[in-house]
């Protein structure tokens, strides 16, 4: 098949969160089963650091409402055989300082500046005069793509193969406009009702896409089953039940070749599950870089976005009584201001059990996993999620909210997990401060009071396959249904 991924971030060239992970990871492991592979990406500032002259493959203009705008379709030198990557060029549009705005707010032209890039990367793939078999779409910035081939190109030539795959990251973003945005999209009015583009008085690009697209997918099982309820659904949920025949969860995986504690650069010492003892000595040395004393207590670290959605709000109302263990707390991440008001606050009268960096760090981040005892990640809701699967590789048993993917991915530690050799991780299911610190008290029982079985938790986890081969084998299925749907429509 050929195959072109939308994405508006890829790894390694823009990034804000795990939607760039699989943009950058799932493609070459597509191409590697033997199918021929595009990514399409915008052309942003940050891509131009990156790649600063990529090569030209032409020009073209698209029309946004009734302007005619130009772009520049550039191919990356850092394609490989099977898989190239293209980038959407236009600086009125992706020349800015943010991927999606600034720390004031979201670009007021986002519809516009998607609604082109969805129609570019239409237009570039004729530049490239090969059909395509599956457009597999990410979230909302790419929604308007299996809008457009459903709607406008079902008869068109080059398009009448075309099926679309669309994949759902984070459902609580949605692409909402006011709806006079919607004479930018260029369709007839008639599409801007209850039953496709239109929501509770607005624009909804997602939902558009969630009618249109050929197939559904989302990033595990249980986020899956989870969006079709009021409660995960942010009010797409009938929507999702009403195509429930055409979704798919499959569980991301993980890049091998970064995330891999045998081989790792960026850690002061390697291990693996049959020795750990470069694991004690990744915990000495990120205790030292993030000045906490070398002592017997366990590290537990946190990765994320300082969000409510990441259970920051758990955090906050725990962590008073957290601190009365035998703990210490490494933090990476940036938020909402409270929160940075508080951790800081929290390090500044605890600076030998706690420890926050507010930033995007990349080495920072591998240290933390392979330093830490456990990793705490209580999430609100969580579609997928990445660091609990890179806590388990490096041996790092995850604390986590029994929801999504966490669900998915997390073996609980009980009884009949231990003696069946499952157990990898603690989870707690009611969403509240107390339920988490059990879940905590759990952990640190074991690992104060049973090291044996705690490093039986260590290893089961790390020998277990997320890699990326397994999801990939999993969306080529996907991309088989996909097209024979579109092949014999209802």
């Amino acid at each position: 098949m050929n195959i072109i991924y939308v994405a508006s971030e890829v790894v390694p060239f823009s990034k804000t969160g795990g939607l760039a992970d699989v943009a950058g990871s799932l493609p070459p492991e597509i191409a590697r089963l033997g199918h021929t592979v595009s990514v399409m990406t915008p052309f942003y500032r940050v891509v131009k650091k990156v790649e600063p002259k990529p090569k030209v493959i032409g020009e073209g203009l698209v029309a946004v409402g009734p302007e005619q705008v130009p772009f520049t379709l550039y191919q990356s030198a850092a394609s490989k055989i099977g898989c190239q990557i293209y980038f959407i060029g236009a600086d009125q549009y992706f020349d800015r300082e943010g991927l999606y705005g600034t720390a004031k707010g979201d670009y007021e032209d986002s519809a516009a500046r998607f609604i082109f890039f969805s129609r570019a990367c239409l237009m570039a793939a004729q530049m490239l005069k090969k059909p395509v078999d599956v457009w597999h779409c990410h979230d909302w910035q790419t929604a308007l793509i299996p809008i457009y081939l459903k709607l406008q190109m079902r008869t068109h030539e080059f398009f009448k193969q075309s099926a679309s795959v669309f994949t759902v990251h984070n459902i609580a973003y949605q692409g909402l406009f006011w709806h006079w945005d919607y004479t930018l999209l260029n369709l007839a009015w008639q599409h801007y009702n209850w039953k496709e583009l239109e929501f509770h008085g607005k624009m909804n690009l997602l939902k558009g896409a969630l009618v249109h697209s050929d197939l559904l997918t989302t990033v595990s099982p249980t986020y899956a089953r989870e969006m079709q309820t009021p409660e995960f659904g942010f009010g797409l949920d009938g929507v999702l039940r009403n195509r429930s025949k055409d979704l798919v969860g499959i569980v991301n995986g993980i890049d091998q070749a970064a995330w891999n504690p045998l081989a790792d650069p960026l850690l002061p010492a390697t291990y693996n599950p049959g020795d750990l003892s470069g694991k004690k000595t990744c915990r000495s040395v990120l205790r030292k870089k993030m000045n906490l004393p070398d002592d017997k207590s366990a590290v537990i670290g946190m990765i994320g976005r300082l969000f409510e959605q990441k259970g920051f709000d758990l955090v906050a109302q725990a962590l008073e009584e957290l601190l009365k263990r035998d703990v210490q707390l490494v933090i990476l991440g940036t938020g909402r201001e409270e929160y940075h008001r508080l951790l800081q606050r929290v390090q500044e009268f605890n600076p030998n059990r706690v420890a926050v960096a507010f930033a995007f760090d990349n080495t920072l981040a591998h240290q933390i996993e392979a330093g830490s005892d456990m990793f705490l990640m209580p999430s609100r809701y969580e579609p997928c999620g990445l660091n609990q699967l890179y806590s388990l590789a490096y041996g790092t048993p995850p604390i986590v909210h029994n929801v999504g993917g966490l669900a998915d991915t997390v073996v609980d530690t009980t009884p009949a997990s231990l003696d069946e050799g499952k157990a990898t991780g603690f989870k707690f299911d009611h969403y509240s401060a107390p339920a988490m610190l059990s879940a905590i008290d759990r952990a640190l029982h074991i690992f104060t009071k049973e090291p044996d079985t705690w490093r039986r938790i260590q290893t089961t986890g790390m020998r277990q396959d997320w890699s990326w081969s397994n999801s990939a084998r999993q969306y080529v299925d996907a991309y088989t249904k996909a097209t024979h749907k579109h092949a014999t429509p209802a």
